[in-house]
């Protein structure tokens, strides 16, 4: 293609991603969104005005070099694009299904004042799928520092942390607590969102160039303590997450029946459910079911929930079943990525909004049968800036449901703090440390991702880790000695 000049490349509208029909994919856990070909890479890539200053990097947690590799790409360099990207971002094919990108580099591409932002998470994506196909850019290992760190936790943060100290020549060992790497990338994120494959690809590739150690199955507070492992290592960050879920305080919690989305996506996930009945798992699912809330994790439930009601119908010759999303505010306050609540609108979900539950009824046998609620209104901003919802009165009803998910945030689990002495934690039980460095009150010890921030997002949980790795090399290099 001959070089365009800027109006040319304003014209040029942004390329739609390619999903599976919305129909056919409510019955598979199939990646939904097929990728970009090389030819609509190419040409999207054109779009990109290599702003001098270009504050889409800014937007980036971790710093991706955006202008780079998209020119890189637009050239038809591969391998440059590779090596552009992954300056910052050790994980290009997760981050670009997963982040969200319309709010960070996206959200501030020059093009968003006259139209639609270049498609840099689909761009990202690309490139990143290249790579665990052709393998051009190798993680090279600087020579061995005699230092030994260990990484807690093995989801985006520590990944991106041991990762970058590996690089730096320090030998790493990673601690996890289920029987294989990955974290929320594996365990939290559904296989139509994020092949399983691809966080398996990153992680092995990193493995096998930069000779991390991964200990599974190796639960902090009981296999070992904080302070075991600072008695052997030199560093230690803490990557943990924040698996423990939140429930409403309302009766009828404690039915058969009700679980927290956690829970239904770890089962989802880990018990194989996303491949029945290849597998014979036993995981199953009500045929009327209520995901209570409106995040990224309750998006992911309620179309899970979709998918193997009609995996189960299939099998049985029955009818599929309904999944609600129950939420007390509107869709304009809805928290998920607007991508992921289209989808769910496109898959069959209910959405009852400004819905609030208030009780849960069982039957003779302790199983959930009706879900109570009442409707809302919305008045004031609150202290997060979206209007509060508010109870009307006399707007009690109910709804005929079996299974009740909820999807309402989660802590940290409070066994990274057993014989942790000095490790301060906040009244919502997350780990205090340095927004910046990652440091925590104990000395030696870094923590980063949603264990600091509570449930967030994968980049910036990476971002934590990259930040952390940086104080961390420079501490066991002596240049930046604790205070």
């Amino acid at each position: 293609m001959a070089e365009l000049n800027q109006k040319e490349r304003m014209k040029i509208k942004r390329h739609d991603m390619p999903n599976q029909d919305q129909v056919v994919r409510r019955g598979n856990f199939e990646e939904v969104a097929l990728g970009y070909t090389e030819e609509t890479a190419r040409i999207e890539a054109e779009r990109c005005l290599q702003c001098k200053e270009p504050k889409c990097t800014r937007g980036c947690p971790v710093g991706v070099m955006i202008p780079q590799f998209i020119k890189a790409l637009r050239e038809g360099d591969m391998v440059k694009a590779v090596e552009w990207m992954k300056v910052k971002n050790n994980l290009p094919a997760i981050c670009g299904r997963v982040c969200p990108q319309e709010v960070q580099c996206e959200g501030s591409c020059i093009l968003t004042k006259k139209g639609e932002a270049v498609a840099i998470g689909r761009l990202e994506r690309f490139v990143g799928d290249y790579e665990l196909a052709n393998r051009t850019c190798p993680l090279v290992k600087a020579p061995r520092t005699g230092k030994r760190v260990a990484v807690v936790g093995s989801g985006p943060a520590g990944l991106t942390c041991a990762v970058d100290l590996g690089r730096q020549g320090h030998e790493i060992t990673m601690f996890e607590s289920l029987h294989g790497p990955g974290g929320v990338l594996v365990y939290g994120i559904p296989e139509f969102r994020l092949p399983k494959g691809v966080v398996h690809g990153e992680i092995s590739y990193a493995v096998e160039c930069l000779g991390i150690d991964i200990k599974t199955d190796h639960i902090i507070g009981r296999s070992f303590t904080l302070e075991e492992l600072l008695a052997d290592y030199d560093a230690v960050f803490l990557g943990t997450g924040a698996g423990l879920p939140s429930f409403m305080r309302i009766p009828g919690i404690n039915l058969n029946g009700v679980m927290s989305a956690n829970e239904f996506l770890t089962r989802v996930n880990l018990m194989k459910a996303y491949k029945f009945p290849e597998f014979d798992t036993p995981v199953k699912i009500g045929k009327k079911v209520a995901v209570v809330g409106g995040g990224n994790v309750a998006m992911d439930a309620v179309r899970c929930s979709l998918r193997l009601q009609a995996l189960q119908a299939r099998q049985s010759g029955g009818e599929p079943g309904e999944a609600h999303i129950v939420y007390r505010r509107s869709a304009d306050e809805i928290p998920a990525r607007t991508e992921e609540y289209h989808h769910a609108r496109e898959e069959g979900v209910i959405f009852d909004l400004l819905t609030n539950p208030i009780e849960i009824i069982g039957d003779d046998k302790g199983r959930v049968k009706t879900l109570r609620c009442v409707k809302m209104e919305l008045g004031e901003p609150d202290a997060s800036g979206r209007r509060k919802p508010v109870t009307i009165p006399g707007s009690e009803f109910e709804m005929e449901m079996d299974t009740v998910i909820m999807a309402l945030g989660t802590s940290p689990n409070p066994l990274v703090f057993v014989d942790a002495d000095g490790l301060e934690r906040t009244r919502h039980g997350t780990a205090v440390a340095d927004n910046e460095t990652g440091r925590t009150k104990k000395q030696r010890v870094w923590a980063g991702g949603d264990i600091v921030t509570g449930a967030a997002t994968v980049i910036s949980a990476m971002g934590a880790g990259k930040r952390a790795a940086t104080d961390m090399n420079n501490f066991l290099k002596g240049e930046a000695p604790w205070a």
